[in-house]
């Protein structure tokens, strides 16, 4: 496999709060890894530090062999942010919301060519939001909104996709969608990185898993990453049982 992340001795501190601590992380192409921590653990400084979003106190991001910047500008890395991080109130409609991930393949003119507007419209099939295009954005539930930011990235032709929490106050068929999505790019050789809640959707969807609390303290198969007292040395308690 080609490696798609590497993550090295990365530390990051918001005033006196200590985020991450020296994180070192690899990912593979062609698969799916499961992001577990409890809020406060670092998910989502470790997805903005990988997006060049935050700059590290210390270490480096190599991604597709890049830094964070320029792999971001090249548009190899795509983000599914949390929905709290997003203006739903903005006048943009789902269609261009999509046809954001097209920016860096469009010409001087920044014009949608043909290419572009095919790419759009095969996105918001593959996740079933085509007949939605036209609305305005925020006007989605709760689960169409994720899928049309996966829609982005794959229109996006992203070869890596982080996506923050994409479950969290998702309807089951949004769920569903967005997870065999997500197999089908892994098995087309993206590399997929996702933070979740959901424990006992990971070992179906996810080929490895990572257990976070600021630094990496277990990365493994998702059957090993779950057992008990790995959980416990992040949660402190048996979660399985509490999810």
């Amino acid at each position: 496999m080609n490696e798609a992340i590497r993550v090295e001795n990365v530390s990051v501190h918001y005033g006196e709060v200590h985020a991450l601590d020296h994180v070192d992380l690899t990912l593979n192409s062609g698969s799916v890894c499961g992001l577990i921590g409890m809020n406060g653990s670092g998910k989502s400084t470790l997805f903005k530090v990988i997006m060049g979003m935050i700059k590290p106190d210390n270490g480096s991001v190599r991604i597709a062999g890049l830094d964070a910047a320029a792999a971001r500008k090249s548009g190899r890395v795509g983000y599914v942010p949390q929905s709290e991080d997003v203006d739903w109130t903005f006048p943009i409609s789902v269609h261009d919301v999509v046809m954001m991930g097209r920016y860096g393949h469009l010409g001087f003119l920044r014009r949608p060519r043909r290419a572009d507007r095919e790419a759009v419209a095969e996105a918001l099939e593959r996740v079933e939001l085509t007949e939605f295009a036209d609305r305005q954005i925020g006007q989605l539930s709760g689960g169409q909104k994720k899928r049309a930011f996966v829609a982005r990235g794959i229109a996006q032709d992203a070869s890596i996709l982080l996506l923050d929490e994409p479950f969290a106050g998702v309807d089951k068929r949004s769920e569903a969608t967005i997870s065999t999505l997500l197999r089908e790019l892994a098995s087309d050789g993206r590399s997929i990185l996702v933070s979740t809640h959901d424990l006992h959707a990971v070992p179906k969807l996810c080929d490895e898993a990572v257990l976070l609390m600021r630094k990496v303290l277990v990365h493994a198969d998702p059957d090993t990453v779950l057992q008990p007292e790995n959980l416990a040395l992040a949660f402190g308690l048996d979660v399985m049982d509490r999810t």
